[in-house]
């Protein structure tokens, strides 16, 4: 079973992305923060992490930076699902090493669809 790192502060949107995630067959683990991300990493490497834009001390685009510049991290892909939808926004993310953009509200079958998608072209 492939694990998904979801980082997002937002409560009701943690549950939201944890449920579709779950119904997509894949295990799940949560953050609130970079810091708490980087710390549930270093026990259990993700195969896709979730990124928002906007977190709690630094944004999701430095987190995004940080962990492509990470040789223990740089291989793992990462998928924002924000609010922040602009094109700006999704030239930005990617620009951050960011393999996908997606915005809210997502799609289930969207989301789904990207994490395979990328757990497949990773083997």
């Amino acid at each position: 079973m492939s694990t998904v790192l979801i980082v997002e502060d937002s409560l009701v949107e943690r549950k939201a992305l944890t449920m579709s995630l779950n119904r997509g067959g894949f295990e799940v683990l949560t953050a609130k923060s970079g810091e708490e991300a980087k710390e549930k990493i270093s026990t259990c490497q993700p195969d896709v992490i979730i990124l928002d834009v906007m977190l709690p001390g630094s944004s999701g685009f430095e987190i995004c930076r940080q962990f492509k510049a990470d040789p223990e991290t740089n291989k793992i892909p990462v998928v924002f699902c924000s609010s922040k939808g602009t094109e700006l926004d999704k030239f930005w993310g990617l620009k951050q090493g960011a393999s996908a953009y997606l915005t809210k509200p997502f799609i289930s079958d969207e989301l789904i669809q990207v994490i395979n998608d990328l757990i497949k072209s990773k083997v």
